[in-house]
């Protein structure tokens, strides 16, 4: 298999020896027959995902990560969850095998693999029983560096990229505002040139691991709306550090429904100073650098949702196997076992479309043909599919359950509470479909 990699971050290079990748599979082989007699209570690495078709590549990624996600289970995610607990753990155990660096540059300590060998990751995450709290306490490393490795200054990258990879720096993304949604053109936090410094002002919102974060990629309007020669033009894109001894900087903390692992915030800013050099790219531009990163994120978020939806799947079909009623297992009786069957082949179709998207994306590096236009249609379409596949998956997961399926000791009811995200962000299924129906059907715009 043809994978350069960077020996000081990137193990698989043990991975890939042959014996070395036997003996694994075959413990996870052995692995798999002991999960029907494991407690409910731990995490489960019975699979029901087909892996046909996939790359070495990305089955050896897949079984890597699997072997640090194993150190973790459902106990450990079931906790922090409730206690709203920071994952630092996982994300270290993460950052020491380099799997931050997973479509990162090798020169910068990265593995330079692509997007489609990190949405296996994202995904293995996911379904390992770490949900989405597993994913977003690494997500941003992923996406949000994308843009940042591509139009950074060398002095950027030197100083930034390694830091990310090795765990010593957290990231977050500073773009969402209160008062813009999804009218990213409207953002009104500003930062004004003084010298050799920017001022920032305004206030962002749901920006995960803030807390927690050290570095932030900011979207920023250096020019007013009504300045601008176009409506994509007069945002700029930084790569800043969180001071949070600095009274300018302020966050707090937003209560919400599922992921309370990985904390989500407003952050205000009041004329909180940053270096000029923390600009990434060239001053307007920001709009444009940063959609870089954004259909990359629909495949990284397309491979949470079915590791999401897998995890659950796998859960219910366990119970329905081993709960008996009226003498005889519950799966088999047609009413729990088609809506499940029905779940998996959703979870199937929308991971061929998530795969599809995230080689689209790497292949639009060396082959020309393939249009921006074309990526964003799959990814769009592929973030959609898969975050309505997960929402079926885990809704009728919790169901088959029955009354336990609201016992938190069972975890489907925190994976259904976490399968929401991936339906609402980073864009809404409205706008997706908005988004297809224009670029793929022609239709009028509407927003």
């Amino acid at each position: 298999m043809a994978c350069s990699v960077n020996a000081r971050y990137w193990p698989l290079r043990r991975w890939l020896t042959s014996s070395y990748k036997a003996t694994t599979c075959r413990a996870i082989a052995a692995d798999n027959t002991r999960a029907s007699h494991r407690s409910f209570s731990s995490t489960c690495h019975y699979r029901l995902m087909e892996t046909a078709g996939f790359t070495e590549t990305q089955l050896t990624v897949r079984h890597a990560v699997s072997e640090v996600c194993s150190n973790f289970p459902n106990t450990y995610w079931r906790e922090h969850d409730q206690n709203e607990q920071d994952p630092k753990e996982f994300h270290a155990a993460l950052a020491r095998g380099g799997w931050l660096g997973i479509a990162l540059p090798e020169n910068l300590g990265g593995s330079g693999l692509g997007i489609s060998e990190a949405t296996m990751m994202m995904q293995t995450v996911a379904e390992s029983g770490a949900g989405m709290a597993g994913a977003q306490a690494v997500h941003a490393n992923v996406y949000a560096t994308q843009p940042l490795a591509k139009f950074g200054t060398d002095e950027q990258l030197r100083e930034t990229i390694p830091g990310i990879i090795s765990g010593k720096w957290r990231t977050c993304f500073g773009v969402t505002e209160p008062n813009a949604g999804l009218d990213t053109l409207r953002l009104s936090t500003t930062a004004k040139r003084e010298g050799d410094e920017y001022v920032v002002s305004g206030q962002k919102i749901w920006t995960t691991c803030g807390q927690v974060a050290s570095k932030m990629i900011l979207l920023a309007r250096t020019t007013p709306y009504e300045e601008a020669q176009k409506p994509s033009e007069g945002l700029s894109l930084f790569c800043i550090d969180l001071d949070r001894t600095q009274p300018s900087l302020s966050m707090r903390k937003i209560k919400k429904m599922g992921g309370r692992a990985v904390d989500a915030n407003e952050v205000f800013f009041d004329s909180y100073r940053i270096p000029a050099n923390t600009l990434i790219g060239k001053e307007g531009h920001g709009f444009k650098i940063v959609l870089h990163g954004m259909n990359a994120e629909r495949c990284l978020l397309a491979g949470e949702a079915l590791g999401l939806g897998y995890a659950a799947l796998t859960r219910a079909a366990s119970y329905a196997r081993e709960r008996i009623v009226f003498q005889r297992p519950i799966g088999m009786n047609q009413g729990v076992a088609h809506p499940l069957a029905d779940a998996y082949m959703h979870l199937e179709a929308a991971k061929l479309a998530t795969y599809h998207a995230a080689r689209l994306y790497d292949a639009s590096k060396t082959d020309l043909s393939i249009t921006q236009k074309a990526i964003g249609v799959a990814a769009n379409s592929a973030k959609y599919l898969a975050a309505e596949a997960a929402f079926l998956a885990c809704e009728r997961a919790v169901l088959a359950h029955g009354g336990m399926g609201y016992a938190a000791e069972y975890d489907v009811e925190r994976w259904f509470r976490e399968c929401l995200v991936p339906r609402l962000a980073p864009v809404s299924r409205e706008m997706i479909l908005n988004y297809v129906g224009e670029k793929a059907l022609g239709l009028p715009k509407s927003y």
